[in-house]
């Protein structure tokens, strides 16, 4: 495990003992680090290369990928700019490290990003799960995603990222031709036991 600044990204690269597995990409939430998601992506994919940034952005103390206007109100133009920093870094990575396409694997703000990352620059993610996330921008790009594995996870319950907006969400990334499989369960913001195991399932099937 190799813990590094590279493109200006700090982040933890650990090599993975299955290639069939494809590697994953872990993007944080709000206040979260390089080493939050580690833990998750092993549990939910053993064995799988892991990449996983720390978001450059802070608010406060809190890194973020990119800024905020306000709670659900994104600084669209900054997003755009870190969205190909953040897929410059990835297109990196991959050539260093000898990697195919990797699956996103996003929370809250990293997953707002991941879908920003498959709307803007769609060649560099293998597909995304997208946990409690919402549309990034308000007129989004019209990329070709015909057949990019996406899951979704929304919290029913959810006060930062509305189930109605992970709707909304999942019908543009259907229209845009992704195989969404889009999950809304009976939680809040946080993670529960039902999305680990959802996540399970879908990335045995990648």
């Amino acid at each position: 495990m190799t813990n590094t600044v590279t493109a200006d990204f700090i982040h933890v690269f650990e090599p993975g003992e299955d290639s069939a597995r494809p590697p994953l990409l872990l993007l944080h939430g709000t206040g979260g680090d390089e080493r939050d998601l580690l833990p998750l992506g092993r549990a939910v994919a053993p064995g799988a290369s892991l990449l996983s940034p720390r978001g450059k952005v802070l608010e406060g103390a809190a890194p973020r990928f990119f800024r905020r206007l306000a709670e659900g109100v994104f600084d669209e133009a900054d997003l755009t700019a870190r969205t190909h920093e953040l897929a410059d870094f990835v297109e990196e990575a991959r050539e260093r490290h000898g990697l195919p396409a990797p699956i996103a694997l996003g929370f809250s703000n990293g997953a707002n990003i991941a879908a920003s990352l498959l709307l803007l620059r769609p060649e560099v993610l293998a597909g995304a799960a997208l946990l409690r996330a919402m549309p990034p921008f308000r007129e989004p790009p019209s990329p070709d995603l015909s057949g990019k594995p996406i899951l979704l996870l929304s919290g029913l319950m959810d006060p930062i990222m509305p189930a109605a907006a992970s709707n909304v969400l999942a019908d543009g990334l259907v229209a845009l031709g992704a195989e969404v499989e889009h999950r809304a369960l009976p939680a809040g913001h946080g993670l529960i036991q039902a999305d680990i195991g959802l996540l399970q399932a879908w990335l045995a099937q990648r």
